[in-house]
């Protein structure tokens, strides 16, 4: 059955098998995992998914796709649907797992913020996702920014390849790419808190024509910053964009 795509859910379905088959074989999937489909949509992905014998836990917002993905599904006891919004659903997993999803542009950001952040987080994560935003996470132009700092504190992005826009039905008026995260855990947290350390990182990124002492002037009390940017090797004349994630939590420790 055809569906017409949702405008206001940013609905732009998967339609090449082949891409489908290199998602799931860049996250290498395998019998044992669980995994978390977000927007299932015609359920392309799924079906490739199941395929693999894994646990598959789908989430779908669309309630005009609810009964056709049921009815796909019926006969595979490894598969549960749920009917809601990711970005609102309580989804705690106890055991490992892993989250591979053809995501809307405008929820990408939440999203992997929401999985990321978890206490018990996601192993690995196989995005589709707006080239130019994949491009910005694993820095193709050698500048940081809010969102790729963000990542990278967490895992290891790769891009892996990009994703024509004819892929797609609607076609979408931009390319997208394949990102993978993999590595996934809070090593980066054992010494420094995370809320303390995104408090830094927001601050530092506040104003981009500033550089990073101005923007973390308020830290300079008794000349405090000035001491944690020569401890943490850097240069007083730097932009947040110029520091990598090993600076940023070296900055946090000092000025906690």
């Amino acid at each position: 059955m055809k569906f017409l795509a949702k405008k206001s859910l940013g609905q732009n379905f998967l339609i090449q098998p082949q891409i489908v088959r290199e998602i799931v074989e860049t996250s290498g999937v395998c019998p044992t995992d669980t995994i978390i489909e977000v927007g299932p949509g015609t359920g392309l992905l799924t079906k490739e998914l199941l395929s693999t014998g894994a646990r598959i836990i789908a989430i779908e917002k669309d309630n005009r796709l609810i009964q056709t993905l049921q009815e796909t599904f019926k006969g595979f006891p490894n598969f549960k649907l749920i009917h809601g919004d990711i970005l609102e659903e309580k989804i705690d997993l106890k055991e490992p797992y892993k989250v591979i999803a053809n995501i809307p542009y405008y929820i990408t950001g939440k999203l992997l913020r929401l999985f990321l952040e978890k206490e018990n987080k996601p192993n690995l994560m196989t995005v589709l996702i707006q080239k130019e935003v994949a491009e910005r996470i694993v820095t193709r132009n050698q500048k940081e920014s809010l969102l790729s700092i963000s990542i990278k504190v967490y895992g290891i992005p790769e891009y892996v390849r990009t994703v024509k826009a004819g892929n797609f039905s609607p076609v979408p008026k931009v390319d997208s790419a394949i990102l993978k995260i993999s590595n996934i855990s809070r090593k980066n947290f054992a010494c420094v808190s995370e809320q303390k350390f995104f408090e830094i990182l927001r601050l530092g990124f506040s104003s981009k024509r500033k550089k990073l002492f101005k923007n973390l002037k308020s830290y300079n009390e008794d000349n405090k910053l000035d001491r944690a940017l020569e401890t943490c090797g850097i240069e007083k004349g730097l932009r947040a964009e110029d520091l990598g994630v090993e600076q940023w939590v070296c900055l946090t420790e000092k000025l906690s």
